[in-house]
């Protein structure tokens, strides 16, 4: 008989009111069930839980019944490959059958259900992926998990080679991963199977990619594993502008809040406005995420410290506070310069964003024609209320209108 081979104190989400009630649909009708994956690692290490996955020898259909006996909602989320989701208090929980692989053939993989908690484990990535645990906190190992997370060790499980093999994403997980959990030097033998396998990158979609890039630059300090895959090529195909991580160290220092994957990324690149517009098409950003990383690696404005505090408030006025706020730390990061970059951020962090007093209409009455010259009367009267650092108020722009209209 397995013996757990730790145990993880209770934790809030295990015992929250919604968790009991799906847990005990599922021991009300003697379905045995256990967490798994992320939330046991993350609880481990003491880190927020985000998604709580469940595993349970009980088929789906069966799960799906328990649920609804018990009042819960179940959804049909991947009947065939053994996954329901559970909705209790608007709280999603993943319920999988256990698995075990039958035939395994790149990503995909002809799968049987089973009650072998050990088999369904073996088909977990990582061996700190494979753990699982009961309702009282019993952790159960089957590869070393545990040994794995507490070095810091990103393992796979079984040959890395061919877990690679199965589903190139793995790959990119593999340094992901030890971006947010691992310490020191990689695995050997998950580093020489990754390095091996990368110019099989490019059969991956690219918006598979773009998750896991984005995930790893998330990282508390993203550069050492960045380090790595550009020592080896990693990354070549997928981000050929990707440059020198100096500057990504030196942002670091300089973020205010949680990490910002794109600005990371604009810090890591070397390129002009076209770069990042084919980095954009490439990893397939969003329009929003496309119209930043432009904006971050080449400005249609200078910003930087230097520049007097009228020129830092009118790239506010036309770019946004938090824009240059976001050019400010880059620029430093870039030049490794941060002299008067406090003082310049202060002026950013005054800005008071504020709208040109006059619209069309307004010249209108002052008798301007309608038509194309109108709209350039507009604009060069806003020009001159920026160049005068927004001091113009309503009455001064009308006459300055008047004038140019009477010359």
């Amino acid at each position: 008989m397995e013996r757990p081979a730790s145990e993880i104190a209770p934790q809030d989400w295990m015992t929250a009111a919604p968790t009991r009630a799906v847990l005990a649909a599922l021991a009300a009708g003697g379905a045995e069930a256990r967490f798994v994956g992320g939330c046991v690692r993350d609880a481990l290490l003491g880190r927020p839980v985000r998604d709580i996955d469940i595993a349970t020898p009980a088929a789906p259909e069966r799960v799906m019944a328990l649920l609804r006996t018990a009042g819960l909602k179940a959804v049909a989320t991947g009947l065939k490959h053994g996954t329901v989701t559970a909705v209790a208090e608007h709280r999603p929980y993943e319920i999988t059958t256990l698995r075990e692989d039958v035939e395994t053939f790149g990503r995909h993989a002809t799968v049987a259900f089973t009650a072998d908690w050990r088999a369904d484990a073996a088909r977990r990535d990582f061996t700190m992926n494979a753990l699982s645990c009961d309702a009282a906190g019993a952790v159960y190992d089957y590869f070393g998990g545990l040994a794995d997370l507490r070095a810091g060790r990103v393992r796979f499980v079984g040959d890395a080679a061919r877990r690679i093999a199965e589903d190139y994403l793995r790959l990119l997980r593999f340094f992901r991963f030890h971006a947010h959990y691992g310490r020191g030097a990689p695995d050997p033998e998950g580093l020489r199977a990754a390095v091996a396998a990368a110019p099989h990158l490019i059969r991956l979609s690219q918006e598979r990619v773009r998750a896991e890039l984005l995930r790893l630059l998330e990282a508390p300090d993203p550069v050492p594993t960045l380090d790595i895959m550009i020592a080896h090529r990693i990354l070549e195909e997928e981000l050929p502008e990707e440059g020198s991580t100096a500057p990504l160290a030196r942002l670091l220092r300089l973020e205010p809040g949680p990490p910002d994957a794109l600005l990371r990324l604009a810090a890591l690149v070397e390129t002009d406005r076209r770069g990042a517009d084919a980095i954009a098409e490439r990893l397939r950003l969003s329009n929003a995420e496309r119209a930043r990383l432009e904006l971050l690696t080449d400005p249609p404005l200078p910003v930087a410290a230097k520049l007097p505090p009228e020129a830092l408030r009118r790239a506010c006025y036309r770019l946004g506070k938090a824009a240059v706020a976001d050019l400010l730390r880059l620029s430093a990061a870039r030049r490794g310069e941060y002299s008067g970059l406090d003082a310049a951020l202060a002026v950013v962090a005054a800005w008071d964003p504020r709208a040109f007093p006059l619209k069309g209409r307004d010249l209108l009455a002052l008798g301007a024609a309608k038509g194309p010259a109108l709209g350039a009367l507009l604009d060069e009267l806003e020009d001159w209320w920026i160049a005068r650092d927004f001091a113009p108020d309503r009455a001064a722009l009308l006459e300055e209108a008047r004038r140019r209209l009477a010359a």
